[in-house]
């Protein structure tokens, strides 16, 4: 069975930056989609960043140019950059798997979630 584990999560002034983690196991797809979700209250979940198997990578507009995807699958490990953090980026971070490939993977088709972790960003 897959499990997805989110880390790297905490409080930071506007400005600063944050790396998140995420470590998969039992994921042995040979193509695959991977993305970073968050979510706030009342709101559903955003994609901000994918990456396939590829190595492929894409981000929304809203953190284009801030928030860098990467993936070490020596470690199977999955990271986000977060440099320049808003208030707005103030949300519960997600990593989502899919085992199948895409050319676009910056969509909300995933099936496997992490337990989520907290960004917080004040000014």
């Amino acid at each position: 069975q897959v499990q997805l584990m989110e880390s790297g999560g905490g409080s930071v002034q506007a400005g600063g930056s944050l790396r998140l983690s995420c470590e998969a196991s039992g994921f042995t797809a040979s193509r695959y989609c991977m993305a970073w979700f968050r979510q706030v209250p009342g709101k559903g979940r955003e994609v901000i960043a994918s990456i396939g198997s590829d190595d492929s990578a894409r981000s929304a507009d809203s953190v284009k140019g801030r928030f860098t995807i990467s993936q070490d699958n020596a470690k199977n490990t999955l990271y986000l950059q977060m440099n320049s953090l808003k208030p707005e980026d103030t949300a519960t971070y997600y990593c989502a798997a899919r085992p199948w490939w895409s050319q676009n993977c910056l969509d909300v088709y995933y099936m496997h979630w992490g337990q989520g972790t907290q960004v917080t960003v004040s000014s």
